[in-house]
């Protein structure tokens, strides 16, 4: 239906711009060809001939394009003559003037956005693979498109800034991930994206606007209610509406710039899981950033620093705030202040020379890169963890060489990425939050000694007839299955494939790291980490009963009919032959 209507655009474009021009045409061919019908040619046995329309249609088709192929059907009279200088002139003014107007048709930027939006709407009707829909091509929306190609994941993408469109044309993403230049929070525009299509299944809204992304929620919520919606949002009137809504998960940046800061600082072993989880550069599996104890010294007190003093003091880290527009009022009576900017003096006040370190929260990169240098000449000991607010600075960070760079863009990505893989990966990240850092870990010693170190590979399995189909019709015949089981390798029985269980949901219940005895079930997600050439491994025992068979009992039982004829003709023979044995020996 929507394609439909941007065809109808694009005619309706043609027709009006090209109207003039056409009947131009048509006016100069329909005088032309009845002139030269008209016309009085040679005199032949006494008689005047004359060019009948067809002819004359033939030769002013060639002529009015100053191409001559002499005069037919025969020689032409003074007057013939006279007349074809004239519809010369005038086809070849005609023509000029058509192709220059069809010249500035494609010109026209209303009807290269009507163009572009039927082409868009046409290639996601026709893509009958799984999509994601992606408002917003801006630093987070970039960053998550590069981790959904990288998982193989297809994304559909709306932005309404033609740069950032054109940019995506030069992406070396390994899937499609179309895009158009277009305002995500028109219906019309959701629907050409596909919001109804049966093979989205989700909608992420990252546009920099909350108001924006509150109305592209509620938009694509009454268009597809049964549609997954992760929603960006800094506002606590926006998330309080967002809650509200069915299926809308709400993604603040700076809560999870706030809590993975803490979790830097107080619970270096969980974090450095996470980073693990996601991918970061130069993250190593058990080797988490060392950080030092004590009261750190926070730069800037906008948005973000709130979360960040609410946070940690929440958990009992002692923060000093700098910041020229600091209120009293809002930080407490406890909480030492300075009001001033983060230069030389500020810090000095705030005590830098016995502070553990420096978090550096502004929101101008230039800002928090001149704060490290500060840093870096009062105390180099000082531990300096700096937020990157534009990924276009990345050089420049990393001259730096702060020992923590955080880019709320790139956090916010990673969160939104793990929601979409599976909702159980930050589901055991929040479990292990709440646990005794011995259970991260045993958790982290588990995965070092089946991964080694190489990067992680995250996947979800769902037992459900059309993702596993062995195993689903194995237990609906009654058969039992522990998760131990499932993980045996078939090219090495009964070795395990090198991966481990993180997390499964059953009935809407999450049971988080469920050991090896664990009995599957259908409908069951399971959420496995491990190396990269395992999940084919475990999708043949998922999709093959052989496999699945051998796996469970250790036998590989003979396919086709001729091996399974013959199988049973040897199973009859050795039966026969005990059987003769021990009537012998009675």
């Amino acid at each position: 239906m929507t394609s439909t209507s941007d065809l109808d655009r694009v005619g309706m474009i043609v027709l009006r711009y090209m109207r003039r021009p056409l009947f131009a045409l048509l006016f100069v061919y329909s005088v032309g060809i009845m002139g030269m019908a008209l016309m009085p040619g040679r005199v032949v046995d006494g008689e005047t001939t004359h060019m009948n329309l067809f002819h004359a249609f033939y030769f002013f088709t060639y002529t009015a394009t100053t191409t001559g192929f002499g005069e037919l059907p025969n020689g032409f009279s003074d007057e013939q003559r006279l007349w074809t200088v004239f519809c010369l002139y005038t086809g070849v003014i005609a023509w000029f003037y058509a192709i220059g107007s069809l010249i500035g048709l494609v010109q026209n930027p209303h009807f290269n956005r009507a163009m572009d939006s039927f082409r868009f709407a046409r290639r996601v009707e026709r893509n009958q693979e799984p999509f994601i829909i992606l408002c917003g091509f801006g630093d987070a929306g970039s960053l998550l498109a590069r981790g959904l190609s990288d998982h193989r994941m297809r994304a559909v993408i709306l932005d309404s800034n033609p740069e950032r469109i054109k940019a995506l044309g030069v992406r070396d993403y390994t899937v499609a991930m179309p895009g158009l230049c277009a305002d995500a929070s028109a219906p019309k525009h959701l629907l050409a994206a596909g919001v109804e299509h049966p093979a989205c299944g989700a909608l992420v809204t990252l546009t920099n606007d909350d108001d924006t992304n509150l109305k592209i929620a509620v938009m694509a919520r009454h268009l597809n209610p049964r549609l997954q919606v992760i929603c960006r949002s800094t506002s606590a009137r926006h998330e309080a509406n967002l809650q509200a809504l069915d299926n809308v998960t709400v993604v603040d940046p700076f809560e999870i710039f706030a809590q993975l800061l803490y979790w830097a600082i107080a619970r270096s072993e969980l974090h450095n899981l996470n980073a693990w989880f996601v991918g970061a550069r130069g993250v190593k599996l058990g080797a988490p950033v060392q950080v030092p104890q004590g009261d750190w010294i926070l730069c800037g007190y906008g948005r973000m620093g709130h979360r960040i003093h609410r946070c940690l003091q929440v958990h009992g880290v002692g923060v000093r705030i700098i910041d020229p527009d600091v209120d009293t009022e809002v930080t407490g009576e406890c909480t030492v202040l300075v009001q001033a900017h983060a230069d030389h003096s500020a810090l000095d006040a705030a005590g830098i020379d016995d502070a553990a370190g420096v978090i550096t929260a502004m929101n101008r990169d230039s800002d928090n890169l001149n704060t490290l240098l500060s840093v870096t000449a009062l105390n180099p000991n000082a531990f300096r963890i700096v937020r990157q607010n534009s990924h276009e600075n990345q050089v420049a960070f990393d001259a730096a060489q702060a020992d923590l760079v955080l880019q709320h863009s790139l956090t916010t990505a990673r969160r939104i990425l793990k929601l979409l893989i599976s909702p159980l990966i930050q589901e055991l990240i929040d479990w292990l939050a709440e646990r005794e850092p011995a259970q991260t870990e045993e958790l982290v010693a588990r995965l070092q000694a089946v991964v080694g170190t190489e990067p992680p590979h995250l996947w979800p399995v769902r037992l459900v007839p059309d993702e596993a189909p062995a195993v689903t019709k194995y237990l609906d015949a009654g058969g039992t299955m522990a998760l131990g089981v499932l993980c045996r390798n078939a090219c090495s029985f009964p070795e395990g494939l090198p991966c481990e269980a993180l997390a499964a949901r059953r009935a809407g219940q999450s049971i988080m790291l469920p050991d090896k005895d664990f009995s599957l079930g259908i409908g069951d997600e399971v959420l496995f980490c491990g190396i990269h050439w395992a999940e084919p491994m475990l999708q043949a025992t998922l999709h093959n009963p052989y496999t699945l068979q051998y796996v469970v009992t250790g036998v590989d039982e003979p396919r086709g009919y001729v091996f399974a004829w013959l199988e049973d003709r040897l199973g009859r023979r050795r039966s026969d032959h005990d059987s003769s044995g021990r009537r012998r020996r009675q």
